[in-house]
């Protein structure tokens, strides 16, 4: 188990006696998030810098500079891990919990201009693309790209009962890359083709 040693800044250096050093590589091998936020830790044979939890293999000691912040490290000359994304800020999203991080996800897919792909959300999010696809099967219980069919399903079913607007109109403005993609997607998520739906809708069975 880590002894938690506290974590002191002199000027824009951080202050660590020669004897907590061995703590403080000790709490990267354990992981130990008590550290998370508090010490960040440049890799000098890879240019890159973590925070302690960082799912990454660890370094040799004798590689191992410690930073105060993910801003001493980043002007140090290192490059943020793309793994446990050190740049993330306390107190932003992606350091506020997952259900933050899951609700601000769901309203960049309900925006207008909503991420290219997983990649990309998950980019804007902080996160990985794996911990994000965790997090929404853990909270939602789909994947993201199934929230994603879920939203562009209901816009299209909106502009096909309100609007006069041809297939090929509604399929591109619902975010569908083609017809076809949105006659699959629909009859499969729906029941029927999307002509079949708004013949019902505005036809409906007595």
């Amino acid at each position: 188990m880590t002894k938690h040693t506290d974590i002191q800044k002199n000027g824009d250096t951080l202050t660590v006696l020669s004897a907590n050093r061995n703590i403080l590589y000790q709490a990267l091998l354990e992981r130990d998030a008590h550290y998370d936020g508090k010490l960040f830790f440049g890799v000098t044979s890879t240019g890159i810098y973590c925070r302690p939890i960082c799912p990454a293999r660890k370094p040799k000691p004798e590689n191992v500079m410690y930073f105060a912040s993910a801003d001493l490290a980043a002007n140090a000359g290192f490059r943020a891990c793309k793994r446990c994304r050190p740049e993330s800020r306390p107190g932003s999203p992606a350091w506020q919990g997952t259900g933050a991080t899951v609700s601000r996800a769901l309203r960049l897919l309900s925006q207008g201009e909503e991420p290219r792909n997983l990649e990309d959300l998950s980019d804007r999010l902080g996160i990985t693309s794996r911990h994000l696809r965790r997090l929404f099967q853990q909270h939602l219980g789909k994947p993201p790209i199934a929230v994603w069919q879920d939203n562009r399903i209901a816009l299209a079913k909106t502009m096909l009962t309100s609007s006069g607007e041809n297939m090929t109109d509604i399929a591109f403005s619902a975010g569908f890359g083609s017809v076809r993609r949105f006659n699959d997607l629909f009859k499969n998520r729906v029941g029927c083709s999307p002509r079949e739906w708004r013949q019902t809708c505005k036809h409906p069975k007595n």
